[in-house]
């Protein structure tokens, strides 16, 4: 058995290595190092896929964000609702603009941010709600628009989690997520289901006119070059990035088949275990299976995790610390909200491998360790 992987990004590199080799070779032999044609064949590529009109590339993920936030012309003291539980770049970035973070709880089921919740906490300042599709599972984006078109307030989906995910609202519709919001951001870190091979990310929207605030702020505030009309950053999706995530958007749906394979094999195993509780799949989105996260429910989760390590199993713990309990939201106030559902699931939640490579025996292997120790 080849050694297990929390995400084997060799094997799926090697799977289509000479598609991968010749575009990469070909960017070096172009030198169209910055905004080569890549970068705008995969923009096109990708907004297609994702039914949005317009995709904006940049570094990575938080700068995503971030871009977003500054373009819709947020100021310092708006307040930005947003879950806790989730990755830091989420809420780091609402810190680093001065802006403030006001965190709610999630559903239980979801892991997503419970929109009751969310209902409660606006205020007249609040300006933007940002939803995260967390491990692949869709935000309940129905009834956050809706709350948010009666306060009028922007959605900023962070989708670097659920990339490829169908939204079902109630009328039928399908859409993707990413493309529901007043705009959404979306991370290619390596191990995310549409990865690169070093940072990437993008932008995406509807709103034309918010596109054109987008390219600027991410372009160092340039309507053309040297005219800077707002301030901006400096972040771009480099050529080579672009051209091998050209390549493996194409592969994008049947990796996501693969891991929700991964995902309904380990449903299977563990599905009728009290001790464990396996990923809730709401009816209203497809989820694709980011990460494979149980709920646990008396084990010793150190425990476990040191079993598994024995055994040749990785595992991970997404997220440990939630956001409002973080030493950097101090002076925010983050240790006086009040989170139950976000506390309880930072000390149960463990993430087991899953990617679009696993061989039946590994994860036969996978399965019988985590069985031996909590049996």
């Amino acid at each position: 058995m080849r050694p297990i992987q929390m995400v084997d990004l060799k094997l799926q590199y090697q799977k289509i290595k000479s598609e991968i080799d010749a575009a990469v070779m070909g960017v070096i032999e172009s030198t169209a190092f910055i905004n080569g044609p890549h970068v705008q064949r995969f923009a096109d590529s990708l907004a297609a896929y994702n039914g949005s009109a317009h995709v904006i590339p940049c570094a990575n993920g938080t700068d995503a964000l971030q871009i977003a936030m500054m373009a819709l012309g947020l100021e310092p003291g708006d307040e930005v609702i947003t879950p806790s539980f989730t990755y830091i770049a989420t809420t780091e970035v609402i810190a680093l603009l001065r802006l403030k973070p006001v965190f709610v709880d999630v559903d239980p089921k979801t892991f997503c941010i419970d929109t009751d919740a969310l209902q409660k906490a606006i205020t007249p300042r609040t300006k933007a709600i940002v939803p995260v599709h967390l491990y692949g599972q869709a935000a309940n984006m129905e009834a956050i628009m809706k709350i948010a078109a009666a306060h009028n307030l922007a959605v900023i989906e962070d989708n670097a989690q659920a990339i490829g995910s169908d939204y079902y609202f109630t009328d039928g519709t399908k859409v993707k997520t990413g493309s529901i919001g007043t705009v959404s951001g979306t991370s290619f870190f390596p191990s995310k289901n549409l990865g690169c091979y070093g940072d990437g990310g993008a932008i995406m929207t509807n709103d034309d006119a918010l596109a054109a605030e987008l390219k600027m702020v991410a372009n160092h505030g340039q309507s053309r070059r040297y005219y800077h009309d707002v301030v901006g950053c400096n972040s771009r999706l480099d050529t080579i990035q672009a051209a091998i995530l050209e390549i493996k958007l194409r592969h994008l749906d049947e990796y996501i088949d693969a891991r929700i394979r991964v995902a309904d094999a380990y449903d299977a195993a563990f599905a009728a275990h009290p001790k464990l509780t396996t990923p809730f799949r709401a009816a209203y989105g497809k989820h694709v299976f980011h990460q494979y996260t149980l709920l646990l429910e008396g084990v010793d989760r150190d425990g476990l995790v040191a079993h598994l390590a024995a055994q040749g199993v990785p595992s991970m713990i997404y997220y440990p610390v939630p956001a409002h309990r973080q030493k950097m939201f101090a002076s925010f106030g983050g240790s006086a909200f009040d989170l139950p559902v976000t506390d309880w699931l930072t000390e149960r939640v463990i993430s087991l491998p899953i990617h679009t490579e696993m061989e039946d025996e590994q994860q036969q292997h996978i399965i019988t360790s985590v069985l031996n120790y909590i049996n």
